[in-house]
């Protein structure tokens, strides 16, 4: 997959070749804007562990895992173990997973910047709520408004993307949005470990700062230029031409717009877009918009970006500790995006998928033995231990943001075929929702509370830590 060239909505063209234009500041700053979408997201999952190992926060809505958590008896697998702290995380990918397929049929009949001033508008009544909430019900309301937000938003911001980027730079400028989410979870990690002196409210000023990127996302929804391909879709081909031409910085666009042209046409012709996606033809897109986002959540990374404090607090750091460990982690996952930028329209999408894998399972296979042999009930790991934990997770989390991090995003946008870019991007996006509630419901906690970990569960450790 690596290198070749794509016309609109990813399909391999002939004219693709004569497209011209450079990148030009306005596409710079559109996609920026439009990246912080992710930064939402990412900024959600970092700010959502952190928040979780504050004495504070649990003490307001979590009170028995709070007596757990300060047991000396307790397992230290089982004292973060709790079925309303994991509804917690999980209710927000459940209230994506059915914004994702709400956003569609928006996106396709208004606008993709309809659907990210929707998905920064719901984001920012979730921190809103959150950072105000007084009960459970108002906080999980606060989290179901926070999914409504990103299933716009992961909807939305992709595609925006993908039509904004010249086509030879597609694949390092797509990466914007997982570099936008890679730098929310680094700002969030480095929040939670500075409100953590604010007891017992700091949670609330971690909750409530989402409400930062949700302004920054609905402004620029509003002042962002909508995409050509949408123009055309909706029948505006004039103004599509313009915006093309003033994105692309020159009046020659004639090939880019016949094949924008030419798909629209074919998506319009597309009566029934969901069985479209069934057809024989159309199954190997299929089958990678489902195995993609569920090869990447099963490489473990969630349980290491949602429950990282919480993880690290299990294996006897400190509440300080943890929490640093986890912005540790998180400035690595941030700074191996540059990475992938930087290589991933030279060594191909293929290439970068294989060895990040490889290195993600040794650094797997590593930490599940220490935590088999070094680890039990009632003890911590020693100081070298730990700090060997520490390095072989981010050498994890390094491998998994040049490889399926931002490439589990990335590859579908170009794979999909022309005429129906919205629907394949709901059926991805509503997949990744689907797999990250159920990780984020089941895993890793609750397979670990169990009494058969002395006799078996170092591999579970390995596979899902």
């Amino acid at each position: 997959m690596a290198g070749g060239h794509f016309g609109p909505a990813g399909v391999a063209k002939e004219r693709a070749e004569q497209y011209q234009g450079r990148v030009t500041v306005s596409v710079i700053i559109a996609c920026v804007v439009a990246a912080v979408g992710g930064s939402l997201f990412g900024y959600d999952i970092g700010i959502s562990g952190g928040v979780t190992s504050l004495d504070g926060f649990l003490l307001k809505f979590f009170p028995g895992v709070y007596e757990k958590k300060k047991s000396v008896h307790e397992n230290n697998y089982c004292k973060y173990n709790d079925q309303g702290l994991s509804s917690f995380t999980s209710s927000l990918y459940l209230a994506g997973l059915v914004a994702s397929l709400i956003a569609s049929p928006v996106t396709r009949t208004y606008g993709r910047r309809a659907s990210i001033i929707c998905g920064g508008v719901s984001f920012l009544i979730g921190a809103t709520l959150n950072a105000s909430a007084a009960n459970l019900a108002m906080l999980l309301l606060g989290r179901i408004m926070l999914g409504v937000g990103i299933g716009f938003g992961n909807q939305a911001v992709p595609v925006y993307l993908s039509e904004m980027a010249p086509t030879h730079l597609r694949g390092a400028l797509n990466m914007m949005f997982q570099l936008a989410t890679t730098t929310g979870i680094f700002t969030a990690n480095m929040i939670n470990y500075g409100t953590q002196k604010l007891d017992p409210w700091g949670w609330r000023l971690s909750l409530g700062l989402a409400a930062v990127p949700a302004v920054l996302m609905t402004v620029g929804g509003i002042l962002l230029p909508e995409t050509p391909n949408s123009l055309i879709e909706r029948g505006m081909q004039d103004k599509g031409r313009r915006v093309l031409e003033k994105i692309r910085g020159t009046k020659n666009v004639d090939a880019e717009f016949e094949d924008m042209v030419d798909a629209s046409e074919l998506a319009n012709s597309i009566k029934h877009p969901f069985r479209n996606i069934l057809i024989k033809r159309n199954r190997p897109q299929l089958v990678m918009a489902i195995l993609l986002p569920a090869f990447q959540i099963l490489t473990g990374i969630n349980s290491i970006l949602f429950y990282a404090p919480v993880l690290f607090q299990s294996m006897g750091f400190g509440g300080n500790a943890s929490l640093y460990s986890s912005a540790v982690t998180g400035a690595v996952l941030c700074s191996s995006t540059f990475m992938t930028i930087a290589t991933v329209d030279r060594v191909g999408r293929r290439f970068l998928l294989i060895s990040g894998g490889i290195q993600m399972i040794i650094c797997q296979v590593i930490v599940s033995v220490i935590l088999g042999m070094k680890f039990g009930d009632n003890q911590h790991l020693s100081k070298g231990f730990s700090v060997l934990v520490v390095v072989m997770i981010c050498l994890f989390v390094l491998a998994f943001g040049w490889s399926w991090g931002g490439l589990g995003w990335t590859i579908p946008s170009e794979i999909f075929p022309a005429g129906n870019p919205i629907g394949w991007t709901k059926h991805h996006s509503s997949c990744e929702s689907s797999f990250h509630f159920c990780y984020s419901s089941v895993f890793p906690l609750p397979p670990l509370c169990v009494q058969v970990w002395e006799s078996s569960s170092s591999s579970l450790a390995g596979f899902f830590s």
